[in-house]
């Protein structure tokens, strides 16, 4: 059985819960699984040819990704490439069944628009409101989304949208990427 890197960005900590249940879907398959933060990667680098293949995360803030995340899978293309891969976004648009499908999720299609890496595999996660961990102006801009999104508006919300079963389905999945199925 493989091993699969789990790569990814997180900000306040829910893509990194989520990298954990994909870990824990791979070994439930099998496989083995290593997790790395973006920082990480960008500080001390990755041994590519320890892995068999490569899943990239990160989440969508206000409809965008992060710079850093976006120019380390443009430098790293070549390498990515070169492996059996998969990208998946954490967003809480994706709390919708139609949004939670790779070509209903605009966010998940942006980031095919603006990466010169092109995943062979992509899986959409819904997100978390967490209204009272995010600073005054994120709060004032994620209402304003939420509101034009018929989502949650109290500030005092905390919804966890995130389907860990899936999550952890989505893990048995790229499992087999890494044995060299689908």
């Amino acid at each position: 059985m493989g091993t699969v890197l789990v790569l990814y960005h997180s900000l306040r900590g829910h893509t990194a819960r989520v990298a954990r249940a994909i870990c824990r879907g791979v070994e439930s398959a099998g496989g083995r699984a290593e997790m790395m933060e973006l920082k990480e990667a960008v500080h001390e680098g990755v041994e590519w040819d320890r892995y068999d293949a490569v899943v990239v995360g990160a989440p969508v803030l206000y409809g965008t990704y992060d710079r850093e995340f976006l120019a380390f899978v443009a430098r790293h293309r070549a390498a990515l490439d070169a492996k059996p891969n998969s990208f998946f976004n954490v967003s809480v648009v994706a709390r919708t069944p139609e949004k939670a499908r790779p070509e209903g999720n605009r966010y998940l299609q942006k980031f095919l628009e603006l990466s010169p890496w092109k995943p062979r595999d992509l899986k959409c996660i819904a997100g978390k409101v967490d209204y009272p961990a995010w600073r005054w102006y994120e709060v004032l801009m994620i209402r304003m989304i939420m509101k034009f999104t018929h989502g949650p508006t109290d500030r005092h919300a905390v919804i966890d949208y995130t389907d860990w079963q899936d999550v952890e389905a989505y893990g048995r999945r790229v499992a087999g990427l890494a044995r060299g199925g689908a």
